[in-house]
């Protein structure tokens, strides 16, 4: 099956029509993509360095994905999350310019996204915070486009000054510079936005898609307003622990609504922690580096722009309806290309033949369930790509094979290593059915 390379979402739009969210029964999704978070800075994945009490107990109360990964960097890993497609396949493999005032932009037109979709199928749309997949100023009309009704958008980018994004924050709601947020801080503006929406949309009888663009833990290292109220200084742990309050209050407010039973609430990093913004207070001691992050399974080192576990190992959990498995682990494979047919599912949308996309749905895990387990996930960074069974990471083109059998540590192999011929014998012949234009492997969920 080859990429479809005209405006599918067109045909979409003539072809899927609406369905009455009343009569399907279709859910709220609310998805929250933090900015920077790998896995190892949550305590529910055994993070010692931060504390995450909220995001905790939402893991507690939901299913828990111990195994998520992601590309390490901001503009592959979104493309991938909103079209479905590997960076093989959308060729986006390094960060989009926009701080810099672009004129490129990712064409949402050629690859269609799943809000494209749920928009045509009777859900409200919005997204919110970084949208590093085009300028706003040159292309104004991006967002709309990429299938979202409403926005409260970073405009990193403004009469050609590059913007803040957390104190005086630069937003972008639905066209307009927003001139009253001024003493104000992003996140916070942020979340008040996603609140504004999720009321709008119950009270319009309509189900809401909402992907939420968190700001934070991204550098650079700010006092949050609770560093100010306290007299301390930033670091990371505060705007990790910020960020873990505004998701509080997110799932406080679904809870206040009423509306827990018919919403899904994700919560994911787009990749790997940026490690430098962490200063190991350990430095100096035998096995300690300078921004070595601690686990229970042992010491994370690296991070955010490396094709490695810690760059791509993200947390991933889910929480909301009585479906949801609360208190499970999942230690199921999952890429973020598989949220695209998961969206899909979940709100009764059809997925057509001609929108081929490389996901494949977790509703069954999300809801207990065995699913259709992965082999193997993908990540792509500066023309490399390599692939990573959950033993081994193994790069394209005669690159190296990893072991990577006792995380969070991983071992180079030597090319001529037995090993390291056994393992590129089975997963070489995947990179050669991982091209631009295909063939892809099919989408295991059908709609019902």
């Amino acid at each position: 099956m080859t990429r479809c390379l005209f405006p599918a979402f067109l045909l979409i739009s003539a072809i899927l029509g609406t369905l009455s969210s009343a009569a399907a029964g279709q859910p709220n999704i609310l998805l929250i993509f933090a900015d920077d978070i790998g896995y190892e800075a949550l305590n529910c994945y055994g993070g010692l360095d931060f504390e995450t009490p909220r995001l905790n107990a939402m893991a507690e109360q939901g299913v828990r994905f111990d195994r998520a990964y992601t590309s390490p960097v901001c503009t592959p890993s979104r493309v991938s999350l909103h079209t479905g497609l590997y960076t093989t396949r959308h060729r986006h493999y390094n960060v989009l310019p926009v701080h810099k005032g672009t004129d490129r932009q990712v064409n949402f037109q050629k690859m269609p996204t799943f809000a494209q979709l749920l928009r045509d199928n009777g859900y409200s749309t919005s997204v919110t915070g970084k949208w590093q997949l085009a300028t706003l100023e040159v292309w104004p009309g991006h967002i709309r486009d990429a299938g979202f009704d409403s926005w409260c958008i970073w405009q990193i980018w403004l009469k050609g000054q590059k913007t803040l994004r957390h104190w005086t924050p630069t937003f972008n709601e639905d066209g307009k510079v927003r001139d009253d947020i001024a003493d104000r801080f992003g996140p916070d503006v942020l979340v008040e936005y996603v609140i504004k929406q999720m009321h709008e949309a119950n009270d319009a009888g309509k189900p809401f898609l909402i992907v939420h663009n968190e700001l934070l833990p991204h550098d650079p290292i700010i006092e949050t307003p609770d560093d100010r109220a306290k007299g301390r200084p930033a670091s990371l742990g505060s705007m990790i622990n910020y960020m873990d309050k505004l998701v509080g209050q997110l799932l406080d407010e679904v809870e206040a609504m009423g509306i827990r039973e018919n919403t899904y609430v994700i919560f994911m990093g787009d990749n790997g922690t940026h490690e430098v913004d962490f200063k190991n207070p350990q430095a100096g001691e035998q096995g300690q580096r300078p921004h070595t992050r601690h686990t229970e399974a042992g010491n994370v080192n690296g991070g955010k722009a490396t094709l490695t576990d810690a760059g791509s190992h993200v947390p991933l959990i889910a929480w909301g309806p009585k479906q949801v498995a609360a208190g499970t682990v999942c230690q199921d494979l999952i890429d973020v290309t598989d949220l695209f047919p998961t969206f899909c599912e979940l709100s009764q949308t059809v997925m057509l033949e001609s929108v081929p996309v490389d996901g494949r749905s977790i509703v069954n895990q999300i809801h207990g369930e065995p699913g259709t387990p992965r082999e193997w996930v993908h990540h792509g960074l500066a023309g490399k790509e390599n692939l990573f069974d959950g033993s081994w990471r193994v790069f394209r083109k005669n690159g190296p094979v990893i072991d990577a059998r006792s995380l969070p540590e991983e071992k180079r192999l030597s090319p001529d290593d037995p090993q390291t011929l056994d393992v590129r014998e089975r997963i070489d012949p995947i990179f050669e059915a991982i091209t631009e234009k295909g063939p892809r492997p099919p989408v295991p969920f059908e709609p019902k």
